[in-house]
């Protein structure tokens, strides 16, 4: 046959007219550039002298070129099903797998990211022996996405408050709002009305603040005795704190091994509206609004409102692993006179950055007293709070380096096997971080020539 892979059918299936399977594929020394899945029960004898019809194995280990070499460009080199999983796998015997060279490329497995040279799908047997096993280097993961630079939406400024003697109901200035891109809303506070006799209180800015403090947006108290007052700033949104950096093993899976983005960075919080002022009045103490004039006092100015928070950053990605094999959940191996070598693990992403939060705006200012009639002012609107900056997002898990990454296996390891893992990946950075800054940084990936991971009914951790 031209490929292993139609060999392999033949030998599970059996040839037409009724021919029995043979369950055994013999190859020759030399290199395939293909993916292979072997049933279980299938045995695979590699390394074979098949120049001049020889056949035989006599010489054949003498060095890595003699083995029969699988290196494919992509994917996983070398799957072996479990009986359950395909048709072509007749009973559950151990597939042999004997003088064959496993090569997976950097970067090749499925997530485009990790090496990984043999799964052993979930109920699979094998026994590997006079053979080696090697996985290149994963890929560093990718940087998480950086929120936009330019600072979220701003608010808007308040409205002027009417005049005195302008109006018959002097009404307080109109609010304003700003509408941020996920629905949250920073409204400013209505002016107080102008009156008569006593003016209306400004109403307060929202969102309602936690707590009182000097910035709490509240409303500026209208004209009586004493003069109005000016409507209170409103509180700046919170900052987004860093977000955390991603932690656990990763899991494992038919695709091979997934690891844990960085967390998002969390948006900032929106600035509170500031307090409209209070109304005036045009009678008392002072002189009355001119006969034949509306009789109204001055109206208060509405508050500014707040500015949106920032979004946060993406997390960063994760690197990808290089393991040699991965043994899933109920598998049996062994390894007898086999080498298995791992190369290095990617680094994790680096967390994105969060974005400004945009900036509050001014309050507008209250109606005038009547010109020379001695009339008090309406009063000022608070600003707006500026929005809070987006959090900067966590770094991503490095890729693992393993020789054999397992999930509740049976395997035995025979004389003259060495398993040899290269360095894991470091965790990736936090947005906004220095290189010895630890806060939101990823974990470093998992690292061993063997490394337990839980079945896929448990979370990860």
């Amino acid at each position: 046959m031209k490929t292993l892979q139609h060999a392999i059918g033949l030998a599970a299936h059996g040839r037409a007219h009724g021919e029995a399977a043979t369950q055994r594929v013999y190859a020759c020394g030399g290199e395939f550039a293909e993916t292979i899945t072997l049933p279980s029960g299938v045995d695979l004898w590699g390394g074979r002298r098949c120049d001049g019809g020889d056949w035989s194995y006599e010489g054949t280990f003498g060095g890595p070129d003699h083995r029969t070499i699988i290196a494919p460009p992509g994917g996983i080199p070398l799957r072996v099903l479990g009986a359950e999983e395909k048709e072509l796998a007749r009973d559950d015997t151990a597939s042999l797998i004997s003088g064959v060279r496993v090569v997976a490329a950097a970067a090749s497995a499925p997530d485009g990211k990790s090496s990984i040279a043999v799964i052993l799908s979930t109920g699979a047997r094998a026994v590997v022996q006079d053979s080696v096993i090697i996985a290149r280097n994963g890929k560093d993961g990718e940087p998480g996405q950086d929120a936009p630079n330019v600072r979220a939406t701003d608010g808007v400024e308040g409205n002027h408050g009417a005049s005195a003697c302008t109006a018959d109901a002097a009404v307080g200035a109109l609010p304003v709002v700003t509408v941020c891109d996920d629905g949250i809303e920073s409204t400013g506070g209505y002016g107080g009305d102008g009156g008569l006799d006593v003016g209306g209180d400004g109403a307060p800015g929202e969102p309602a603040p936690a707590e009182t403090s000097e910035r709490d947006g509240r409303g500026g108290v209208g004209a009586g005795a004493m003069r109005c007052e000016d409507g209170n700033y409103g509180a700046d949104g919170p900052d987004a704190g860093r977000a955390g950096g991603a932690f656990g093993p990763g899991i494992l899976s038919d695709d091979g091994w997934i690891g844990v983005r960085g967390e998002d960075g969390k948006k900032g919080g929106v600035g509170h509206g500031g307090g409209g002022g209070g109304g005036s009045k045009s009678r008392g103490p002072m002189f009355a609004c001119p006969v034949g004039l509306p009789q109204s006092g001055a109206a208060g100015g509405s508050g500014g409102s707040g500015g949106c928070g920032g979004k946060g950053g993406g997390g960063g990605g994760y690197g990808g692993a290089s393991i040699g094999i991965v043994a899933l959940e109920g598998t049996d191996l062994t390894l007898a006179n086999t080498d298995v070598r791992t190369g290095k693990g990617g680094q994790g992403g680096v967390g994105g950055t969060g974005q400004p939060g945009g900036v509050g705006r001014r309050g507008a200012h209250g109606g005038l007293g009547y010109a020379g009639g001695g009339m008090w002012d309406a009063c000022r609107g608070g600003d707006g709070g500026n929005g809070g900056r987006g959090g900067d997002a966590g770094g991503g898990l490095g890729g693992g380096s393993i020789g054999i990454a397992y999930v509740v296996p049976n395997f035995a390891i025979r004389p003259g096997t060495n398993i040899v893992a290269a360095g894991a990946g470091q965790g990736g950075l936090a947005g906004n971080a220095g290189p010895n800054d630890e806060v939101g940084k990823g974990a470093n990936g998992p690292w061993g020539e063997f490394y337990s991971f839980g079945a896929a009914s448990e979370p990860p951790h």
